[in-house]
């Protein structure tokens, strides 16, 4: 390449250059000036776009606060016509209470006018009576001068006919009611006894008064006794029973007031005989042994006979007592089957009463377990039977009662009154109690004459079999206080003139009576 074309080359090249500067720079301002012509539409766009929003805006605003004052314009309004409607309900009562109150006022003053009239009739009234007893004052002291008795006197008179002719009409009145109570209480009692007696068929009773105990041979007295009488001691000693052996061929006879005691001895005297082994060591194991087996014996029976009864939850000191009355006779008769007897003759009659039958039951089941232990502690069996109920937790209506089967306390419920009946029907009934008649007849003139002997006495009765003395006395010799000492004197002569069983109660009866005959 030569210098010139070279010049040339660079010369075109610089030329290329410099123009090709100028036109980049030239585009950049155009491009410059394109940027900053959007800013400025773009800005005033926004402006645009602000202004007609913050028009929308308070074109909202506007709304929205004319809405909200068209409401409470609204609410305003309903509030207005609540307190016109209000005061227009307000101005009724109003009108309504002025009216009552006119109302009033005229009746008061109606009231006032008679008022006024009554006042002036009261006084009238008053006139008038004063007139009316200035008259009757006048006439009764004419007729105080003509019939010559007084006023008081005549009153007196009056009051004592009324009253006697009252008195003479309750009486008859009375009379006539109570004879009318009498006979359908009797025909009612009759009816509910006779009963209780057909519904109930008890077994004959066995005498066990006495134990007697059978022997093989007569040599077996001799083992019994033993050397120098060692073995009947230990029996003695070992059962609290005394044992007899006298002339009664092939027997001996054991003693003894604790039934269950006694029924121990025979038990265990029996094992010995058959056993053949009597020596002291030997008898008081067979004692101690026939004293366990007779424990659970006892508790079998009393629970047992609560169980034939439906006397449940009862105390289990108080079932074995029940079972100790199957050791225990009273004239003869089982004390556990005549409790059992009288249970369920309390049962029926209080079914017949309409009665709650199941204390009915268990209150006869339980009116004689005083019998249990009344050979070890003072006092009737009633009130030893009440106080072991009322310890083992009974009701206080089947306590009272058994207290009052023979009145040793006085009944005060029908429960008391069906208890007594059922023990009187038990013990009275036919083969209940075995006792020779002549004795027992015997017996009972004994009472009634010891009773006849005392001054005073007019009638006597011997009724319960021989354990109560009813005595009737004259009201004109024997005197309240002195009835007390009769009935005091003539126990004590019979403790002191027969034998008995149990327990006699002497009831004296004193009363006046006034018979008068209409002709």
């Amino acid at each position: 390449m030569t210098g010139a074309t070279l010049f040339l080359t660079v010369i075109f090249s610089l030329i290329g250059a410099v123009i090709g500067f100028f036109l980049r720079k030239k585009l950049i301002e155009g491009n410059q000036e394109n940027v900053e012509a959007q800013g400025r539409q773009i800005i005033e766009n926004a402006l645009q776009e602000a202004d007609q929003v913050k028009k929308e805006a308070l074109l909202q605003a506007k709304e929205e606060a004319y809405q909200v004052k068209k409401e409470a314009e609204n609410e305003l309004k309903a509030g207005r016509q609540e307190i016109k409607d209000e005061q227009r309900r307000l101005d009724r009562k109003l009108d309504k209470v002025q009216d009552d109150l006119d109302e009033l006022k005229k009746k008061s003053k109606e009231l006032g006018d008679k008022e006024e009239q009554f006042t002036r009739r009261e006084k009238n009234l008053s006139n008038r009576e004063k007139e009316l007893d200035k008259l009757v004052e006048e006439q009764r002291y004419k007729l105080e001068n003509i019939s010559g008795i007084g006023r008081d006197e005549a009153k007196q008179q009056l009051m004592d006919s009324i009253e006697s002719e009252a008195r003479m009409d309750a009486a008859k009145r009375l009379n006539r009611i109570e004879n009318e109570m009498k006979l359908e209480a009797d025909r009612k009692g009759k009816n509910i006894l006779a009963l209780a007696i057909a519904r109930y068929a008890g077994d004959y009773v066995a005498d066990k008064t006495v134990s007697m105990v059978p022997l093989p041979n007569d040599e077996m007295k001799g083992r019994i006794i033993g050397r120098e009488g060692r073995n009947i001691r230990a029996i003695e000693a070992a059962t609290g029973i005394d044992i007899i052996i006298d002339d009664t061929p092939e027997a001996v006879i054991l003693s003894g007031f604790n039934p269950v005691r006694r029924e121990i001895a025979r038990l265990a005297l029996i094992q010995l005989i058959s056993d053949g082994r009597i020596h002291p060591a030997r008898i008081e194991e067979v004692v101690a042994k026939i004293t366990e087996e007779l424990a659970i014996e006892i508790k079998e029976a009393g629970e047992q006979a609560t169980f034939d009864v439906a006397a449940h939850g009862m105390h289990v000191d108080l079932i074995n007592l029940i079972g100790r009355l199957k050791y225990r006779t009273s004239y003869g008769q089982n004390i556990l089957q005549h409790s059992l007897e009288v249970a369920f003759l309390c049962g029926v009659m209080a079914a017949e009463l309409g009665l709650d039958v199941k204390k009915a039951k268990r209150a006869g089941l339980l009116h004689d377990v005083g019998k249990a232990v009344d050979h070890e502690v003072e006092g009737s069996h009633a009130i030893i039977g009440r106080d072991l109920a009322k310890k083992y937790g009974e009701p206080d209506d089947i306590v009272y009662a058994i207290g009052a089967h023979h009145e040793d306390q006085p009944p005060k419920s029908v429960l008391d009154i069906l208890v007594q009946s059922a023990d009187a029907l038990s013990g009275a009934r036919p083969g209940a109690r075995k006792e020779m008649l002549q004795s027992y007849v015997k017996r009972l003139e004994d009472l009634e004459k010891i009773a006849n002997d005392f001054k005073g006495v007019e009638k006597s009765y011997a009724i319960q079999a021989g354990r109560d003395l009813r005595i009737i006395v004259d009201s004109q010799k024997i005197r309240d206080d002195e009835a007390t000492l009769l009935s005091r004197d003539i126990a004590k002569n019979i403790e002191e003139q027969l034998t008995y069983p149990g327990q006699i109660r002497v009831t004296v009866i004193r009363e006046t009576r006034a018979v008068e005959y209409a002709k």
